[in-house]
C-alpha cells in the first residue's frame, strides 16, 4: 500500500505506475526492467518517464531552445484563445443598447454560441489530430480565429455577428483540448507539471485580461475595435505556430513505454534493441534502423504545413472514442472537477456586470472590466507555485515509495483547491451581499478563487495525462465536451438565479459543490491504481487502432 494507495495484484504492472528514481528496488515495482538501462535527466538522478529513444528527431530529444518556444507559443495561443472568449464581456449591457437586442439574448448567442462550438469543435478537432497529427490542426484554426474575429468585427446584424462567434468557437477548441496532449508529447513526467501550469496561465490569464484591456476600448471607442485587435493578436499566433510548432506525432517503440505499458517490459542488455521501432500497420511513419543513424529533420521539413503523419483508423471510430472514456474513474472524475472548477469561473464572468454596474458599486465598464486583474494576477502567482508544487511533491512521495511515481502522487495539492476556491466562493456572496467595500470581493475573493482554481485545474490536467498519456488528447476532447455545454447552460440560467434567489444563497451553493466535488478525490487518490488497472483489463482506454 503505497503511501496510501491500495496496490493491485492483477497485473504486473499497472499503467501510470513508472520508476523515477533509483534506489535499488525498482525491479520489485516495474516487472522485467533492468535499471542499469534506463536513461535519466542530467543529474543522474531522475529516471526519464516515458523513456526517450535515440532518435534527433524524437521530440523527447528536441533541444531545450525548441522546447521553450514551443511553450512560449502555445501559452501566447492560449492566452489569446482565452481573452477572445469573454472579451466584450464587461460591455454587454451598453452592446445590448446598440445593436438592439436584449441582454439575454445577446448572452445566450455571442456567448452561448461560442461555448457550444467549443464543445462540438474539441471532439472533431481531436479526431482529425489522431488521424493527420496535431500540426495541421493549430495552423488551419489559427487562420480561423484571424477571420473569424475581422468577421465579427465587420458583421452588420445579430445573426452575423453570432454566426462568426460560433465558427471562432470550434477554432478555439484546440487550444483548450489539444495542448495537453502536446505537453505529454515532448515533456517527460517530471517536467509536465510547469508546462501544466502554463498552459492554465494561459487560459485563465487570458480571460482575466481580456476584459480590463477591452473595457475602456469599449467605454471610449467601440467594441468593433477589440475584435480588429483580438484578430491581429491572432495572425501573430499563426506566425509564431508556423515557425515554431512543429509535429509531435512521433511513432515510438512500445518498450519505451514503462509509465503505459501493463505488460513486462523488457529493456534487453543491448541499446539497439530498446532504439528498434516496431512497425505499427496502423501508423504509416518510417522508422529508423538502429543500424543506420537517422538524421535530423531540416527546417523546411519540418516548416510543412502537414508533415504526412497518417493514422490508418476509421475516422468515425475516432470521433466516438473520447466518449468511451468517460468509463475510466479517472477521466470521470477529471471531468466533474475541471467542470465544476472551470465553468464557476465562467458563471462569475457573466455576473459581474450584473453585480458592479448596480448600486451601491455603480462601476462603468472600464471598472466592471478592471475587476478582472486581481484575478490575474493570483492566476500568476498559482503558475508560479503550481508547478514546482506538483512535480515537486510528486518526486518527493516517489522517493519515500522506493523510486516508483504513481500518478496519484499529483492528487495532495488538491487540498489547497478547496481551501482556497471554497473560501473565496463563500467571501464573495457574503461580500456581494453586504455590499462590501469593492477590494473585499475583488481582490480578496476573486484572488481566492483563482489561485485555488491555478493549482487544482493544473492538478487535474497532469493526473490524467499520467495515467491516460497515449488517450490524452481524446480525454481532454470529452472533458471540454461537457464542460462547455455546461457552462452553456450556466449562461441561460446564473443570471436569473442570482435575481431570484440572491448572490450570497447562490455562491454559497456552488462553495457548498466545490467541497463536495473536491471530497471524491480521497477515494481517487486510495483507489486510483486499482481503477487504472481495471480501466486497461477492460479495454476502456484502448484506442481505435489497438482494439
Amino acid at each position: 500500500m503505497p503511501l496510501g494507495i491500495i496496490d493491485d495484484h492483477k497485473l504486473e504492472h499497472v499503467p501510470g505506475t513508472a520508476p523515477l528514481s533509483d534506489l535499488g528496488r525498482l525491479d520489485t515495482e516495474i516487472v522485467g526492467v533492468d535499471p542499469t538501462m534506463l536513461k535519466h535527466d542530467p543529474s543522474g538522478k531522475i529516471v526519464l518517464v516515458p523513456q526517450p529513444s535515440d532518435s534527433i528527431n524524437d521530440p523527447y530529444n528536441w533541444p531545450k531552445f525548441k522546447k521553450f518556444m514551443f511553450a512560449a507559443t502555445f501559452a501566447y495561443g492560449c492566452g489569446c484563445v482565452g481573452a477572445v472568449g469573454p472579451l466584450l464581456g464587461a460591455g454587454f449591457v451598453p452592446i445590448a443598447e446598440e445593436i438592439n437586442v436584449p441582454l439575454s439574448k445577446l448572452i445566450s448567442g455571442f456567448q452561448g454560441g461560442l461555448i457550444c462550438a467549443i464543445a462540438v469543435g474539441s471532439i472533431i478537432c481531436n479526431a482529425l489530430a489522431v488521424k493527420y497529427g496535431k500540426r495541421p490542426i493549430y495552423l488551419a484554426t489559427s487562420v480561423g480565429l484571424a477571420v473569424t474575429c475581422f468577421w465579427a468585427a465587420a458583421a452588420k446584424s445579430f445573426p452575423a455577428l453570432v454566426a462568426a462567434r460560433v465558427v471562432q468557437g470550434f477554432c478555439m477548441a484546440p487550444m483548450e483540448a489539444l495542448i495537453p496532449a502536446s505537453i505529454a508529447d515532448i515533456w517527460f513526467v517530471h517536467e509536465r507539471g510547469f508546462y501544466t501550469a502554463l498552459f492554465n496561465l494561459g487560459v485563465l490569464g487570458g480571460i482575466n485580461l481580456g476584459p480590463p484591456i477591452a473595457g475602456p476600448i469599449i467605454q471610449y471607442g467601440s467594441y468593433k475595435i477589440c475584435l480588429y485587435a483580438m484578430g491581429g493578436a491572432f495572425v501573430l499566433q499563426l506566425i509564431l505556430t508556423f515557425f515554431f510548432m512543429p509535429e509531435t506525432a512521433f511513432k515510438r517503440s512500445s518498450s519505451l513505454n514503462i509509465d503505459t505499458s501493463a505488460h513486462n517490459v523488457a529493456v534487453t542488455e543491448t541499446k539497439a534493441v530498446v532504439q528498434q521501432v516496431e512497425k505499427d500497420e496502423n501508423v504509416t511513419v518510417a522508422a529508423a534502423s538502429p543500424s543506420e543513424p537517422e538524421t535530423k529533420n531540416s527546417f523546411a521539413k519540418e516548416m510543412r504545413l502537414y508533415s504526412g503523419y497518417v493514422n490508418h483508423v476509421s475516422f468515425w471510430k475516432t470521433l466516438s472514442h473520447p466518449f468511451q472514456l468517460l468509463g475510466s474513474p479517472v477521466v470521470l472524475w477529471a471531468t466533474l472537477l475541471f467542470t465544476t472548477c472551470i465553468s464557476w469561473l465562467v458563471g462569475i464572468s457573466i455576473t459581474l456586470s450584473q453585480i458592479f454596474s448596480a448600486p451601491p458599486y455603480n462601476f462603468p465598464v472600464v471598472s466592471v472590466g478592471a475587476t478582472n486583474v486581481s484575478s490575474f494576477v493570483a492566476s500568476l502567482l498559482g503558475t508560479l507555485v503550481a508547478g514546482p508544487a506538483i512535480d515537486g511533491v510528486a518526486k518527493l512521495m516517489s522517493r519515500h515509495n522506493k523510486g516508483t511515481f504513481e500518478p496519484e502522487f499529483r492528487l495532495p495539492i488538491m487540498v489547497t483547491y478547496v481551501l482556497f476556491t471554497a473560501t473565496g466562493f463563500f467571501g464573495w456572496g457574503q461580500a456581494a451581499y453586504a455590499q462590501s467595500p469593492w477590494p473585499i470581493p475583488v481582490i480578496v475573493c476573486l484572488g481566492l478563487i483563482n489561485l485555488g482554481v491555478q493549482l487544482g485545474t493544473t492538478s487535474v490536467v497532469t493526473y490524467v495525462v499520467d495515467c491516460h498519456r497515449e488517450q490524452a488528447g481524446e480525454a481532454f476532447a470529452v472533458m471540454n465536451f461537457i464542460k462547455n455545454f455546461f457552462a452553456f447552460g450556466l449562461t441561460f440560467y446564473l443570471n436569473g438565479w442570482v435575481a431570484t434567489q440572491g448572490v450570497r444563497n447562490v455562491f454559497f451553493v456552488i462553495g457548498g459543490i466545490t467541497i463536495g466535488v473536491t471530497l471524491l478525490t480521497i477515494p481517487m487518490y486510495i483507489y486510483g491504481k486499482r481503477a487504472r488497472s481495471w480501466v486497461y483489463r477492460h479495454h476502456i482506454s484502448s484506442s481505435p487502432m489497438q482494439q
